[in-house]
């Protein structure tokens, strides 16, 4: 059986009222975003469909994959059966994959609003986008299916009280690859093609003196709005960089042999990502800082509620 460590009482307590805040933030504060942007219109935009299944995925990582696995820290021991190991290592997988898919499309989104705003207007619409968002979520459980349960295999031989998958060293180097350092590179290479160009716009919006029309100051404002967006993006996405880097740097050095999750006290930080978010967009985005205080007051229930101005 595993090995059970001993805690005090008042440790206990304390691990236990961290778990239960932070995943009570996590659930809050993404049902929020979804409500925000399911219910009013003026939120249903490309972009905001992206930040939409990304909550999704967040909210269903607090409220289901998060207990478990932080029950399970705390506990250092798995008491929830073999059924439900095998549900919660697979759902716990898919989530990653989805958020990943999520955060890379939003990238994508990202390049093309700021470094190819006639494409992105006439192509990037929102029907195309929740074809990109399904996808993504077929994906995802394809992917997992095929690695956990054709190449890597729930353990038969694991003692009470543990819950972990094998995945052999060449499929655990392509796992990697597939789920973060490919994605990675892909973010902050489109993230730096986009710093690049927001700066050269920047820089020739500022040389102009005198010769500013009606027009040009429509797109001056369209182009800040975009950039501003994007900047608030890539802080979503240097989050998830900088809570993911720390669990993939422990997987590597531990090997690919076990992969055994909630071993690593990284995967804390792991699943605080998923709270943050929505923080993010608190501090950054007015729309959600309206649309929070009009949920909050149930001024959403009223009459055509989804059509105001936010």
């Amino acid at each position: 059986s595993c090995h059970k460590e001993i805690r005090s009482t008042a440790a206990y307590v304390s691990l236990y009222t961290v778990m239960a805040v932070a995943v009570g933030l996590t659930v809050c504060g993404n049902l929020l975003v979804i409500i925000s942007i399911s219910h009013f219109k003026q939120l249903h935009t490309p972009t905001n469909l992206l930040l939409l299944s990304l909550a999704v995925a967040d909210f269903l990582v607090g409220a289901t994959v998060m207990p478990l696995s932080i029950t399970t820290l705390i506990e250092t021991c798995w008491y929830f059966g073999d059924i439900l190991c095998s549900f919660y290592k697979s759902l716990d997988c898919v989530l990653i994959s989805v958020s990943l898919c999520n955060l890379v499309l939003i990238a994508i989104d990202r390049y093309f609003a700021v470094c190819d705003p006639f494409f992105y207007s006439t192509k990037i619409t929102v029907n195309v986008m929740y074809l990109l968002i399904l996808l993504s979520w077929f994906i995802s459980p394809l992917y997992v299916i095929i690695l956990l349960y054709v190449n890597g295999n729930f353990s038969d031989y694991a003692c009470f009280g543990d819950c972990f998958i094998l995945i052999n060293a060449t499929w655990g180097i392509i796992d990697l690859l597939v789920t973060f350092i490919i994605p990675c590179c892909v973010m902050i290479i489109l993230y730096a093609r986009i710093f690049l160009v927001a700066k050269k716009q920047a820089q020739a919006i500022n040389s102009i003196t005198n010769q500013i029309t009606f027009t040009n100051g429509i797109n001056r404002i369209s182009k800040k709005s975009e950039w501003k967006a994007a900047k608030t993006l890539g802080i979503v996405v240097f989050v998830f960089l900088f809570c993911w880097i720390p669990y993939y740097v422990f997987i590597v050095i531990d090997g690919f042999a076990t992969f055994t999750a909630f071993q690593f006290s990284p995967i804390v930080i792991v699943y605080l990502n998923s709270c943050i978010n929505p923080i993010i967009y608190a501090l950054f985005y007015p729309w959600f800082q309206k649309s929070v205080k009009l949920i909050l007051t149930f001024k959403v229930c009223y009459t055509d509620s989804s059509f105001i101005n936010l």
